[in-house]
Order: C-alpha cells, then structure tokens, then sequence
C-alpha cells in the first residue's frame, strides 16, 4: 500500500504563507467594477487567460452594466462580443442563463452564499468561491490548476481531486492569511511555480519546499 507523501508542518505551513505574503500582493487579474461584473468574468474565464477575458469584457461592459442589458443584449450579441475566447457559444447562454435567473430568483443581485451561487448556470464550486472572496470578502479558497498544483508539490496537501485540497487547505492555512491564500498559491503557480519549467532557483519558498528538499 503506498503511503501519501510527508506534508509540511505546521509551522512550515505558517512560513510558507508568511514568505508568499511579503513577496505577493494579493489581487484578482480579472478586471471588474462590481460583483456582477466580477461574476461575468470569472464564468468567461473557463479554459481562457485573464488577459483574453479583460480584452472582451472591456468591450462588453460598454454595453452592459445591469443583467436587464446582457438580455437586452441577447445570446447571440454576447457570443459576438466575446467570441475571441473558446467555448463562447456555450458562455453566451450561461451569460444570460446567469442573468435570468439574478432578476427572477435573487432581485437582480449576487447571492452570497456557495448554495445559492451554484444555482445559476455556468456556476461551480470553484466560481462560486471565487465571487464569495473577492466579491464579498470570504476567507474560501478556490482550487484552480495552478492553486492545486502548488498546494500539492509544496507539500502543503497530498490530495488527488479539487474539493479534497480545497478542505485539506482549510484546515492547514493559517487564519491570518486564509483570506488571502487562494491568491498567494495562484499568482505563485502563475508567475513561479509553473507547470512544466517552475522557477526553483529564485523561489522565495525553496528552502521548504517538499518538492526540493525531497531531490
């Protein structure tokens, strides 16, 4: 029987996150001047670069500011709008699906909660937590690629699926950086600890990270 990988302690855990946070500013790279918009961008950004969703949501929000202007707007004028990213078809009727159901079942309004977010279309666990932190300031964690990568090559987790590092995070981040942590771990994997070519030599985390001690 295999056993799981040794995970950091606790107090490298609190040294890891105290490094990350003196070393990145905590930010959202998708563009938004609300939570709606926020919410829009975030479901656009499926399989997409930020940078490729604030190009066509820069355009989009020319037209549309309130869920009556995306229906006003229609399926077809949201997918010609956003049609520079992949699966914009299926992201148009989400659009609208989205903004549909805010006018009929929440008053036009963002709900706060994960079970009331993952009722409109388009809207899984990880957007749902997305909107909850940086809309509305909820210490969640969404697991992206990145966030699920960095989380498990650092030793931070040992966890095969999304939700099982999403609540083994929970648990292990330190409640002075939870609110943050999503962010730290993302731009980390973005900028540093990449996929295919992670930047090991100028790592700020190197020194406790499992992936280099264990070489």
């Amino acid at each position: 029987m295999n056993k799981k990988p040794k995970l950091l302690t606790a107090s490298q855990v609190e040294q890891l996150f105290d490094i990350l946070s003196e070393h990145i500013s905590p930010r959202c790279e998708l563009e938004h001047r609300n939570v709606l918009d926020l919410l829009i961008a975030v479901v656009l950004s499926a399989q997409t670069t930020d940078k490729q969703v604030n190009v066509v949501t820069a355009e989009l929000w020319k037209k549309c500011k309130t869920c009556q202007d995306y229906i006003d707007l229609g399926e077809d004028g949201v997918a010609e709008a956003i049609k520079r990213i992949g699966l914009y078809r299926n992201k148009a009727k989400s659009v609208i699906g989205i903004c549909q159901k805010l006018l009929s079942d929440f008053n036009g309004e963002v709900p706060r909660t994960r079970e009331e977010l993952m009722t409109l279309p388009g809207v899984g666990r990880k957007t749902a937590n997305v909107v909850m932190n940086v809309g509305y300031g909820m210490p969640t964690l969404a697991v992206d690629t990145h966030v699920f990568r960095v989380a498990n090559r650092t030793g931070l987790v040992s966890e095969t699926t999304v939700e099982g590092v999403e609540q083994a995070l929970l648990k292990r981040v330190p409640q002075k950086h939870l609110l943050n942590a999503h962010h730290y771990l993302l731009l980390h994997g973005r900028y540093t600890c990449k996929a295919r070519s992670p930047e090991c030599d100028s790592c700020p985390i190197a020194a406790i990270c499992r992936k280099i001690l264990e070489k």
